[in-house]
């Protein structure tokens, strides 16, 4: 089970089950518009996470949670969140409750970030206060964990 713990995996049961909150409850329909913002979601949720890659493989440093980790990544889409791809998870999948009117599926958001919390973020920030120390408490002080 452990090469399933990942974040995209998480992501995609969170999505699969907003898709399914969807279908088993329909909810009246909204406004369009309503839709759009849920596709404008998702497309910045997908932004953050491209913007924020590159600079892991510039800093020589992987994008793998579980491994330790070779750089502190502070600067670009860094400098503005902490976890800029697990905002952008978040991001694509409230945008997705939006865009397929899953209103009862609001939890799944909530969840998703409990779970990406606990299992990913407690971590991944313990390995970098041992490998940083000082320089990662710095960053964390002046940098917001979500925004």
């Amino acid at each position: 089970m452990r090469h399933l713990d990942y974040p995209p995996v998480w992501l995609a049961v969170g999505l699969a089950l907003v898709w399914g909150h969807a279908r088993l409850i329909p909810m009246p329909p909204a406004p369009g518009w309503v839709a759009g913002l849920g596709v404008g979601m998702a497309a910045l949720g997908c932004a953050l996470m491209l913007a924020a890659v590159p600079q892991f493989l510039r800093a020589g440093t992987t994008v793998v949670p579980h491994r330790a980790p070779s750089a502190l990544v502070t600067g670009g889409v860094y400098r503005l969140s902490r976890n800029p791809i697990y905002l952008g998870d978040a991001l694509i999948l409230a945008g997705a409750v939006l865009w397929w009117q899953a209103w009862p599926a609001v939890w799944v958001v909530a969840a998703f970030l409990w779970v990406i919390t606990v299992r990913f973020i407690r971590p991944e920030e313990a390995r970098l206060r041992a490998a940083f120390g000082a320089e990662f408490d710095a960053w964390a002080a002046r940098t917001r964990r979500w925004l």
